[in-house]
């Protein structure tokens, strides 16, 4: 007889696994980039892709990291009653603590788009819509990213979606926790915005 907690282990493993896949670190190597982890922040996802001047490279990284996070969901609801918010969130920790990476992986945004919009596709929009409205209206990735982030569980709240406040309350939290170096260089006017060259001031 098969342990009641082998299929909800498995489903747990599955998503970590999805989510560590570094699809940044592995498509700037495959293209003759360079190592990711040498460029601009050091971050493995979409945004540190775009300072190698890839713009395909890096819509791609953003396309791959946001759908292992849906097809986490997607799987783990398949094979568990009610596993997709369970291999969703381990998805994103996958991708933020990737165990190839010694942890040290992305912010987790694309991902969490991904693992939002699969759970309930109306949250999903009014995730993208927070995210591309403060990235464009700022320049700032990193509010962008963290706007973004609050907004899921106040959509799930809003929606009247309660059962998924919890688990988006947390990859929000784990998300804002992920750009703490951010939220600090933005108090000290030092974060730096999207398209600004090098050596031009951060608050350009």
């Amino acid at each position: 007889m098969t342990p009641p907690w082998l299929f909800p282990a498995f489903v747990l493993l599955l998503g970590y696994l999805l989510g560590s896949i570094p699809f940044g670190l592995l498509l700037t190597r495959i293209s003759g980039a360079g190592d990711l982890r040498q460029i601009g922040s050091g971050n493995i996802g979409a945004t540190n892709v775009l300072r190698t001047g890839r713009k395909g490279l890096a819509a791609a990284t953003l396309l791959l990291d946001l759908a292992k996070g849906a097809a986490a969901v997607l799987i783990g609801a398949w094979l568990v009653d009610g596993g997709g918010p369970m291999a969703g969130a381990m998805a994103f920790i996958g991708h933020c603590y990737p165990v190839w990476l010694r942890f040290a992986g992305g912010k987790g945004v694309a991902t969490m788009m991904g693992v939002v919009t699969a759970l309930y596709w109306p949250a999903g929009i009014v995730f993208a819509v927070m995210w591309l409205g403060m990235l464009f209206g700022t320049r700032w990735s990193s509010v962008g990213g963290m706007s973004a982030g609050i907004s899921a569980p106040v959509a799930m709240w809003a929606f009247g979606r309660l059962d998924l406040v919890p688990v988006s309350l947390a990859l929000a939290l784990i998300l804002l926790w992920r750009h703490r170096t951010n939220i600090a260089r933005l108090a000290k006017g030092e974060e730096p915005k999207v398209g600004t060259k090098k050596g031009e001031p951060a608050s350009s």
